[in-house]
């Protein structure tokens, strides 16, 4: 792919971003500024034999894996400030670090404030790993008497309970029934 092509496939992505699909071929002439769509055309058969796009069983153009990668560049400090070395250290999609089983993966919003110093704040999206194993001291999403809250396990002489991650609240212990519905395997929120 050549120069032209980078910049092509980053307007597609960020129109992607906006409106979550690939627009068809008339489309894509009017955002890339194209008099043709063979020019499109030609386009699309590069981006698809370089791994970014797909065709779905109706022919609509559909989005690869690589086309949702990001480029991972170098790390930041997060202590006393340093020079950047502008180094890319490879390539990955979000999804790969955050989902590990997409089936069993739900995400959910955080509504409140009770898990502010587990860093979950109002609005945050959770990655939830249903039914996943879970131990003392991990985040979970949990059923506590038929109703559901993200906290951390916990667990005393009593048995098991739910322990909130903001000191204003009180633990909360099950007076029938904890279930488990999953481990808090990530989180993220948009500013």
């Amino acid at each position: 792919m050549g120069n032209k092509d980078e910049l092509y496939l980053t307007i597609l992505r960020d129109d992607y971003a906006r409106n979550g699909v690939i627009p068809p071929f008339s489309s894509i002439a009017g955002l890339l500024n194209f008099k043709a769509t063979s020019s499109v055309a030609a386009l699309v058969k590069r981006l698809k034999v370089a791994g970014y796009l797909s065709s779905t069983k109706d022919k609509r153009l559909a989005p690869t894996p690589k086309f949702l990668e990001r480029v991972i560049a170098d790390s930041v400090r997060a202590g006393i400030p340093e020079s950047s070395n502008d180094v890319e250290y490879g390539i990955g999609s979000i999804d790969t670090y955050l989902i590990e089983k997409p089936s069993h993966t739900v995400l959910l919003n955080v509504r409140g404030d009770s898990m502010v110093d587990a860093g979950l704040l109002d609005g945050d999206k959770v990655v939830v790993l249903k039914g996943a194993p879970s131990k003392v001291g991990d985040i979970v999403v949990a059923i506590v008497d038929n109703l559901f809250t993200v906290k951390y396990l916990d667990q005393d002489s009593k048995g098991y309970l739910l322990r909130p991650g903001n000191p204003m609240y009180k633990p909360i212990r099950p007076r029938e029934r904890l279930e488990i519905f999953g481990l808090v395997t990530g989180s993220f929120r948009k500013n």
